[in-house]
């Protein structure tokens, strides 16, 4: 019986022995590994559906979508239609056109574990081909003594001019919060700057689609977007993040 004893305590000082070759970390960092989704996002313009449905005089269409390549950055693009009828002083016309808008989105947003929401800055490269019809017109006369309310008659025969375009940049800053699991909710303002145009001598491009209206003697132009989008994951990559467990005694043992 004491030698039974002997040897289990041989074996476990042989052990311990062993166990103690290890080198303590007493500097350790608690490591926390979790995946990130990549993938594309897909979603429609909800203010150009909202403005389709109150307004008989516009009719509009988009979709918006972003990939995500990096864990801040989104190749982003939008891709819509429009047709709006406007009615100046002396004049009523209407602009029917397609565009496209491609660039990246920087996500500033830190979130917290778990969560995937967007605070981003952002820019686009448009483009957008349409046409204008000019529905009718009046004369302008200061001589209005037979007719004091209104302008003389000019013509009521529509006028089309078609083949226009015009390419633009445009600076983004927006947000996307996730309201559900891979759904989305987005807002953007944008402020635009016309790099070039092609008009029509006899008729000024006065709206561009995509671009909205365009000012006398300015180059530049505001819009927005309010979207709806899902997010449909592609794959998930892992990513470390490293959080140093702060000494409390370290001024303590220094002294």
């Amino acid at each position: 019986m004491s030698r039974f004893f002997i040897n289990l305590s041989l074996i476990l000082f042989t052990c311990l022995a062993f166990g103690q070759t290890k080198p303590i970390d007493l500097n350790a960092k608690d490591s926390v590994e979790h995946k990130q989704s990549f993938g594309i996002s897909l979603g429609l313009d909800l203010s150009r559906i909202i403005t389709s449905s109150l307004d008989d005089n516009y009719s509009g269409f988009e979709i918006v979508a972003d990939y995500r390549l990096t864990q801040k950055l989104y190749i982003a693009a939008e891709l819509g239609n429009e047709e709006k009828i406007t009615q100046e002083d002396l004049f009523n016309f209407t602009t029917s056109g397609s565009y496209l808008k491609v660039g990246v989105n920087k996500n500033n947003y830190a979130n917290w574990y778990g969560e995937h929401n967007l605070i981003y800055l952002g820019g686009r490269l448009a483009f957008s081909t349409f046409e204008n019809t000019l529905n009718n017109y009046q004369y302008f006369d200061t001589n209005r003594y037979w007719n004091q309310e209104d302008f003389s008659n000019g013509s009521d025969v529509s006028e089309n001019f078609s083949g226009l375009s015009a390419t633009w940049l445009e600076a983004v800053f927006g947000t996307k919060v996730e309201l559900f699991p891979n759904i989305y909710m987005g807002a953007s303002i944008r402020l635009g700057l016309i790099l070039s145009q092609k008009e029509d001598e006899r008729f000024p491009n006065l709206y561009i689609p995509g671009f909205n209206k365009v000012t006398n003697d300015s180059r530049f132009g505001v819009g927005y977007n309010y979207s709806i989008s899902y997010f449909l994951p592609f794959y998930k990559k892992k990513n470390k993040v490293a959080k140093k467990i702060e000494e409390t005694e370290k001024g303590n043992e220094e002294l």
